[in-house]
């Protein structure tokens, strides 16, 4: 069973940072592809970032491309997602997951296998 840890969440002022950290228990992020993904109230979870498997060219949304980098430490076993330049539409739950087959478009919550619980990031304006 893998489980997922997030922290690093909390509240921020628009134009600042924070950084995310996803851990998981019982994999190696190694080998998986690994992902963020966000909900805001009342609006569907949306894709964010992805780090593909073997450590590959990572992919954006179109909404933080330039403004968040996904990141792995193989050696702490942690992903990292560096939020900069923050904006209150970037307020919402964020959640990491894993994603165990190669094959697939790492850009859809449907091919990530575990979750972490969230983590809550609010950016005032």
């Amino acid at each position: 069973q893998v489980q997922l840890v997030e922290s690093g969440g909390g509240l921020v002022q628009a134009g600042g940072s924070l950084r995310l950290s996803c851990e998981p228990s019982g994999r190696t992020i190694s080998s998986v592809a690994m992902g963020w993904f966000r909900q805001a109230p009342g609006k569907e979870r949306e894709f964010v970032a992805a780090s593909p498997w073997g450590g590959g060219m990572p992919y954006y949304s179109d909404s933080v491309k330039g403004r968040f980098t996904i990141s792995r430490d193989n050696a702490k076993n942690t992903m990292y997602l560096q939020m900069n330049s923050l904006k209150p539409e970037d307020t919402a739950v964020y959640y990491c997951a894993t994603k165990t087959d190669i094959r697939g478009n790492i850009r859809r919550a449907t091919e990530y296998q575990y979750w972490g619980q969230g983590t809550q990031v609010t950016v005032s304006s």
